[in-house]
């Protein structure tokens, strides 16, 4: 039987973050992926070097893949440092996989990197979530959702 996965994610050390992701899109579902990494592309991202604004995740042949994701080159490596902008493997469970081919082929999904972190454990992990994008109105409509509850929380507690 599988351990049941935490609530929430245990984030260390922030590294990347797509901010306009949230706002672009809207995010039903978020799960954990393990990066597959070469030695510069870790040191680079210790160093809290790395982008992931203009990037997405992909399935390609059974697997997924981070695409467009942004981690420099690492300032001390030598002739074995790696290519910024190549494509990287998320590490994922089969099951988890056919999830996002069913939502990405049906339902019109998008899967987008939220956050590249380190862990508790020194591993690092992506933060991908399940979207669907979101038109120019649907967007507004968003903003004037978060200000009111941002102005019914201020007078809630000057009057509570």
């Amino acid at each position: 039987m599988a351990r049941p996965k935490p609530a929430t994610f245990d984030k260390q050390k922030i590294v990347a973050e797509n901010r306009k992701a949230r706002f672009d899109y809207a995010v039903e579902e978020k799960f954990e992926a393990g990066l597959a990494l070469s030695g510069t592309e870790v040191k680079s991202l210790r160093f809290g070097e790395g982008s992931i604004a203009e990037s997405y995740a992909e399935v390609r042949d059974g697997q997924v893949w981070l695409v467009n994701a942004n981690i420099p080159e690492f300032s001390h490596g030598n002739r074995f440092n790696h290519e910024p902008k190549r494509p990287r493997k998320l590490l994922l469970h089969a099951r988890e996989i056919d999830k996002f081919v069913g939502a990405v082929e049906r339902k019109g999904m998008t899967l987008i990197p939220l956050t590249i972190y380190f862990n508790a454990k020194g591993r690092a992990k992506v933060e991908l979530a399940l979207a669907k994008g979101r038109q120019s109105h649907d967007k507004r409509q968003h903003l004037k959702e978060q200000d009111w509850k941002r102005d019914k929380a201020r007078i809630m507690r000057d009057k509570g």
